[in-house]
C-alpha cells in the first residue's frame, strides 16, 4: 500500500474526510476508489459512495478477498443508514466471516455491530442482544468499543433498563472522546437526548402528564394496573396481557382505565370501541358481549363490574389504575415516530420496521404527504420519505415492531 492511500485511511480513520480526498480525488484504482466511497459516506452523498464501493469490489483482484469484503461491510453500513433493510444480510454475514478467518477482527466485529442495529431498527431485541453476546469489546480500538456500547444503550433503552443504558453511553462517550471523532462524540450526545426527553404520556383521573423514560420505567415496576397504549398491553405487578390483536378490547380497556375508579356511560364505550355516532340496541347487545370477553381476558388482572349507567373497572391487586400512551397520538402515529428519527426511508424499510404490509405503509405514507407531515424525494425504487424530527418527543422509544397500523 502506498503513502497516499495509507495517510487516506488515516485520515478516514480519524473523522476527516475531506484531508482523505485530498489525497486520492483523483485516483481510479482500487484501494482509492474504496477510500474515495467510505469519505463520500462522511460526507452524506450515500449514492455517489456506494456506486464507489460497488466499483471499488468489482476492481479488486481474485486473491483480494479482504477488501472486497471490507467493501461490503461499508456498503451495508451506508444500507442501514439509508435505511434500506432489505439489503442483504446474508452478504455482510459472508463478508464477516472472511474477515475473521483472516483475521481481521476489528471490520469483522464492525460487520456485528451493523448487523445488531438492523435487528435492532426492526424490532428484534432477542436476536440483537444474542448477536452482541457473542462480541468481546476489550480488545477493539476506541471508535469500535464507542460503536459497541452505543448498541448496549439502545438495547437497553428498548428494554427500559434506563440505568444501564446510561451507564453504557457513559462509557461509550468516554471512549468516543478517546477516538477523537468528532461526529462519533456528536452521535453519543444525540444518544443521550433521548433519555432527558419525553417519552410518554400518563393519564390518570382525569388528568395528564407526561413522562421521562426513567418515570416510565418506575411506573412499570411500581405494581399499578396499566393499560399500555404504546405496546397495547395490560398489565399489573406479575401480569401481562397483550391485547395488541384485539383492537375492540384494548379501546374498551382504555376508557375504562381513563376514567377509574368511575363508571362509563355505556354509549361513550359504543363510541370509543365502534366509533358509531349512536349506540342503538345492536350496538348494545354487541358491547355486552364485548364486555363479557374482557372480563374473561382481564380475569387474572382486574374485573369489569356493570352499573346503572354502563361498567366500571376493578382491579384485583393494584391500588391505582392509569393509562399510559404515547406523547403525541394521532392517526399513522406508528409511521411519523419511525420518520421523526430524520433518516429518509424506503416505504419497504418502514413496512419491515412494523411488520405491516408495504401497501398499508404506503397509503399512510400519502396521506401523512397529502397533510405535508411527511414529505418523499427520488422516484420507484429510489423514493425515500422522510420529515422533520418533531422537537420535544422521542421517536421509536415505545414503538412496538408488531403492531399493526390503521
Amino acid at each position: 500500500m502506498d503513502s497516499l492511500i495509507t495517510a487516506a485511511a488515516r485520515a478516514l480513520a480519524a473523522g476527516d474526510p475531506l484531508g482523505a480526498l485530498k489525497r486520492i480525488a483523483l485516483r481510479q484504482d482500487a484501494p482509492a476508489l474504496a477510500l474515495r466511497g467510505i469519505a463520500m459516506a462522511q460526507l452524506g452523498d450515500l449514492v455517489r459512495a456506494r456506486a464507489l464501493l460497488r466499483s471499488a469490489a468489482r476492481a479488486f483482484g481474485p486473491k483480494e478477498a479482504v477488501a472486497r469484503a471490507r467493501c461490503v461491510v461499508a456498503e451495508a453500513e451506508i444500507a442501514l443508514v439509508s435505511r434500506d433493510l432489505g439489503w442483504p444480510a446474508k452478504a455482510l454475514e459472508a463478508a464477516r466471516v472472511t474477515l475473521e478467518q483472516h483475521g481481521d477482527r476489528v471490520n469483522a466485529a464492525h460487520a456485528r455491530y451493523l448487523e445488531v442495529r438492523r435487528l435492532l431498527l426492526i424490532g428484534r431485541l432477542d436476536a440483537a442482544e444474542r448477536t452482541l453476546a457473542e462480541l468481546d469489546p476489550a480488545p477493539l480500538p476506541p471508535a469500535s468499543t464507542a460503536a459497541h456500547e452505543l448498541v448496549v444503550a439502545g438495547i437497553a433503552v428498548r428494554r427500559l433498563r434506563t440505568g444501564a443504558a446510561r451507564a453504557a453511553l457513559g462509557r461509550a462517550e468516554r471512549a468516543a472522546r478517546h477516538a477523537g471523532i468528532p461526529a462519533l462524540v456528536a452521535e453519543v450526545e444525540s444518544a443521550y437526548i433521548v433519555l432527558n426527553t419525553p417519552a410518554a404520556r400518563l393519564i390518570a383521573k382525569g388528568e395528564e402528564r407526561l413522562l421521562l423514560l426513567e418515570e416510565v420505567e418506575a411506573l412499570l415496576a411500581s405494581g399499578a394496573f396499566v393499560v399500555d397504549a404504546c405496546r397495547h398491553v395490560v398489565r399489573d405487578a406479575g401480569t401481562e396481557v397483550s391485547l395488541a390483536r384485539r383492537p375492540v378490547l384494548f379501546a374498551l380497556a382504555r376508557a375504562l382505565a381513563e376514567a377509574w375508579p368511575a363508571d362509563v356511560p355505556r354509549d361513550t364505550l359504543v363510541a370509543r370501541a365502534f366509533r358509531a355516532k349512536r349506540a342503538d340496541e345492536s350496538y348494545r347487545a354487541r358491547l355486552r358481549v364485548e364486555v363479557g370477553r374482557l372480563r374473561k381476558v382481564l380475569r387474572r388482572l382486574a374485573d369489569v363490574r356493570a352499573t346503572k349507567r354502563g361498567f366500571a373497572l376493578v382491579p384485583r391487586r393494584a391500588c391505582e389504575v392509569v393509562v399510559l400512551a404515547r406523547p403525541v397520538e394521532e392517526q399513522h402515529a406508528a409511521v411519523l415516530a419511525l420518520l421523526a428519527d430524520g433518516e429518509s426511508w424506503s416505504s419497504s424499510a418502514l413496512a419491515l420496521a412494523l411488520a405491516a404490509s408495504q401497501r398499508t405503509v404506503q397509503r399512510a405514507l400519502d396521506s401523512l404527504a397529502a397533510a405535508r407531515k411527511a414529505q418523499s424525494f427520488g422516484r420507484g425504487r429510489a423514493r425515500r420519505w422522510m420529515t422533520p424530527p418533531v422537537l420535544g418527543i422521542t421517536t421509536t422509544l415505545l414503538l412496538p415492531a408488531a403492531l399493526p397500523i390503521d
